[in-house]
């Protein structure tokens, strides 16, 4: 298999990565055969997993745009991913030109590139680092350096969080980001769920096993589960929806069924 020159060395090209197929669903070219072998494989149980991943984004947006309009200027987005069109910074930029943003992954290609789109800007940064560390976040200096942690925070936990097992503690590590972050400060979620799966539960069930057959276990929660991580937090209107449903800007009855899988939501800190 050869090595494109982008992908780092350290890293083995011939394992999927969920990054990369989260990238091959969105239609982005850094990603190899073997993560679009591993998509593939999923979408034999759930066809519409690029709509779901195209939801996800564009609530990101939708959501990134309210922090601007409540006047939040800073932005550390962990589980970011690979830089696609629209990411976090452009998107708040368009709203805001001084807005900081801080993008965390523990993908080395979701990092290399990450650290190549944003060379010479000097207010986004780029952590090599966990989740489930996040002390390993907070210290770093980047978000020391770039985010004023006394001012309001957008936090950013889209399509990351069912990553992380129930052993990994993922509610404390959520309350610790939590506990570091300025009143009024917002957090961003999104979480996939059996709820609002347009297939029987032991099909999707299929998709699921995808991920365990490549090491990155994927939990599907319940809606009371995924609220749980708000605790501290204030839903803001409509609360905890399908990502079509939280202030759609284009008509709702026009989208794919697939994008009403799961759930998402802001919160805000009191």
């Amino acid at each position: 298999m050869e090595r494109p020159a982008w992908a780092p060395q350290s890293i083995d090209i011939s394992v999927p990565s969920v990054s990369r197929i989260y990238d091959f669903y969105l239609g982005g070219s850094h990603n190899f055969e073997a993560d679009r072998k591993a998509a593939r494989r999923a979408m034999r149980f759930m066809p519409g997993l690029p709509k779901i991943m195209q939801a996800n984004r564009a609530f990101m947006r939708r959501a990134v745009n309210y922090a601007v309009g409540e006047g939040i200027s800073q932005f550390l987005d962990i589980g970011s991913g690979i830089p696609t069109f629209g990411n976090v910074h452009e998107v708040a930029r368009a709203a805001d030109p001084e807005a900081r943003v801080v993008y965390v992954d523990h993908d080395a290609v979701a990092v290399a590139h990450s650290r190549t789109l944003l060379a010479g800007d000097e207010r986004s940064g780029v952590v090599c680092a966990d989740l489930r560390k996040p002390r390993q976040i907070l210290d770093s200096p980047e978000v020391t350096g770039l985010l004023d942690l006394e001012r309001p925070v957008a936090l950013l936990l889209v399509a990351v969080l069912h990553f992380l097992q129930d052993e990994d503690d993922p509610y404390a590590a959520v309350a610790e980001l939590r506990d570091a972050l300025a009143p009024g400060s917002l957090m961003i979620v999104t979480h996939a769920s059996y709820e609002g799966v347009p297939v029987p539960e032991d099909v999707a069930g299929g998709a699921v096993g995808v991920y365990e057959d490549i090491r990155n276990p994927l939990v599907m929660r319940t809606r009371e589960e995924i609220a749980a991580f708000f605790e501290g937090y204030e839903m803001v209107e409509p609360g905890l929806v399908s990502m079509p449903h939280w202030r759609p800007d284009t008509p709702v009855d026009q989208e794919d069924p697939y994008a009403f899988s799961g759930f998402s939501g802001v919160g805000r800190k009191a």
